[in-house]
Parts: C-alpha cells; structure tokens; sequence
C-alpha cells in the first residue's frame, strides 16, 4: 500500500468527513436543503438543494431509468469548508488520530499533517502552508461526497481523496474527474424526481366483458411536463441543473396473457395536443379503441392487475448553457380490473 493510500485509508476509518461524507450524510439529503452549522461553530458544508418535484426527505424518486446501465453518481467532490474552518477541523482531527496511531499509521498521519502545514507537502504531494489561512476567503477546501441513496458502499466511498484547495471562480484540477458539475446535478435531480401517479380511464371502468374492447386513455390535463432541479451554492462557486421530464407514450400490460392490446405492441403514443388514447363515447361500442384491451377470459373471483407505464423524455439545462439528453425514465400504477363472462340463455 503506498503511502497516500494509506492516509485515505486511516482517514476513512478515523475522520470519516474525508472518506466522503461532508455533503448529504448522515440522514440523507433534504428535498430543500441549506448549509448550516455543527455543534463547534464551524460552517458546515455546502449542501445540494433541491427543488420542483422531488421525493420528500431526501428519498430516491420514483423515476425508473429505461436504460438500465445508467446511475446516478455514487459520489462527487464538492465544496467543504473555507480556510480556517478547515484547519480548526482537520487539525483536531489530525490529533485525534495520531494519539492513537503507531509504526507505519503514525508516520502516514504525520504526512498528512505536513501536506496541510508544510507548502513543500511530502513526495509528489505540495502541500498548503498552515492549511492556506493566509487565502481564507479566497477559495474553499473541497472534499468527497457520498450519494447517501447508493446502495453500494464502495462505489459510494470510491471519492477518497484528501481535500484539496480550489480557488473561487476556477475549476477544480483535471484529476479530480468526480468533481460536481451541471451534469452531475442534472443526474441527481433525475434521482430525486417524483412523477405523478397518473390513472387512467377506463370504459368500461373496472368492470369489463370477455371479448368487449376497453378503451383506454389519459387527457392532456393529466399528462404534463415534470421538472427537478439541483443547485450548489458556496464562495466563488455555484452551480445548477433543471431535468425535465415530457410524457411521450403509455404502455398497457393487462395482467394476464389471455388479453390482446390495441395496437398490438400495448404502446399508445401521445396525441398531437398532448393526450393519449381517445375517449369513449356513445355509438363507438363496435369500433377499435386507438388505446386499449380486450380480455379473451374472466378474471373469476379476482380481478386482473393492468398496468399503464408512462414513458417520460428526459433531458437537461445546467449553468453556462450546458445540456443535454439523459435516458428516458418510465413510471407505471396499476389498477385492478374485474372481468365477467358474458351470459347467454338458451330457451
């Protein structure tokens, strides 16, 4: 294990502020949320806000992305503490650790405190003269971020290196690919998105006949434009990204195989004026539904689980007019249906 290795690694176990969590830890982030102030005094770090429709408290939406090689960041490095805050932290927790720390950890430590005391730094690594509080105000010390809805707690970790220095207004250096930019808010507001639970109408509605076509639509008031945004806000930096989500189609599983869809493929495409499917009205009983389904068997004494997807285009704005496209997202709600046969009587 190198060296530098080794003090990501002690810090991780030690001072787990720098094993990724300055940003969003704990309970998670907030639907709206603000830096605030820990129980020291020191300014605490520079949380993402989140706002327009968003899962409450924090939570991963609702949102499920149709390409399923696709995350969100596990982790990020954003801005932390300025200057002096930064010493007052990391120093003390410098002290904590090497009180405990022998042989080969205590030196690692030790190195650790002169890549933040000694401009020289240590091998490849220059270092801050006394943590850069000659330059307090003047930039930020950034840090790793876990995305606190990871479920896998490397990935989620793998943003291990010590905090670095960025001046306000620069960028971060290259090497730091993770670093948080529009892009990476875009993917996280796509995260936390919350897209309404839209029903559709049926007719007939619950109860249908084996053999007789139910019609299926969505009305344009019921299917709408959903936008999430992003924001990080600190000294000298900020930035955010607005994801919108636009409804392009619906699809029908009808919750047995004994069903056929209209059309065939159970993909009703969206309407010129923003509507789906076409509503049912009096004289169009013996006419094909442009979206719908017909049950070929009773459902008995139970009723079949029909499922309408929605499948959401997805794309995104960020700062300095940076966009692009992300993949589509698609939400379903499914809704029981009560097939009768239909009666004859001989006489």
């Amino acid at each position: 294990m190198t060296t530098l290795a080794l003090v990501i690694s002690l810090f991780a176990v030690s001072a787990p502020a720098y094993a990724g969590k300055p940003v969003g830890s704990g309970n998670g982030a907030e639907a709206e949320q603000t830096g605030g102030g820990d129980d020291s005094g020191i300014h605490a770090a520079v949380r993402i806000e989140y706002s327009g429709s968003v899962a409450p408290n924090g939570g991963t939406g609702n949102v499920a992305s149709a390409d399923v090689n696709w995350e969100p960041p596990p982790c990020w490095y954003a801005p932390y503490l300025g200057a002096k805050d930064f010493k007052k932290k990391m120093s003390a927790d410098i002290e904590d650790a090497a009180g405990t720390a022998t042989g080969t950890a205590a030196s690692a430590i030790g190195q650790t405190k002169q890549h933040y005391e000694d401009e020289f730094g240590w091998e490849d690594h220059p270092g801050y003269k006394d943590y850069n509080v000659d330059k307090d105000g003047e930039g930020m010390f950034w840090a790793g971020v876990e995305n606190p809805n990871e479920p896998d707690i490397l990935k989620r970790g793998s943003c291990s290196e010590l905090p670095f220095w960025v001046d306000n207004g620069e960028a971060p250096p290259p090497q730091f690919e993770q670093a948080i930019d529009p892009e990476m808010l875009a993917a996280l507001a796509y995260q936390h998105m919350e897209l309404p639970g839209t029903e559709v109408t049926l007719a007939p509605d619950g109860t249908t006949k084996v053999n007789l076509p139910t019609w299926t639509w969505l009305d344009k008031a019921d299917f709408h434009e959903v936008q999430a945004t992003a924001a990080i806000n600190a000294p000298g930096f900020a930035l955010q990204a607005t994801t919108t989500a636009t409804p392009v189609s619906l699809t029908l599983k009808p919750g047995t195989d004994d069903a056929e869809t209209y059309p065939a493929s159970g993909e009703c495409t969206i309407n010129a004026d923003g509507s789906i499917g076409e509503p049912y009205a009096k004289g169009k009983a013996d006419q094909t539904p442009p979206c719908g389904i017909k049950y070929l068997r009773s459902s008995g004494n139970g009723t079949f689980d029909l499922q309408a997807t929605i499948t959401w285009d997805i794309a995104w704005t960020g700062t300095g007019g940076a966009g692009g496209d992300l993949p589509d997202g698609t939400f379903g709600t499914t809704q029981a249906v009560t097939v009768h046969e239909i009666q004859a009587v001989n006489r």
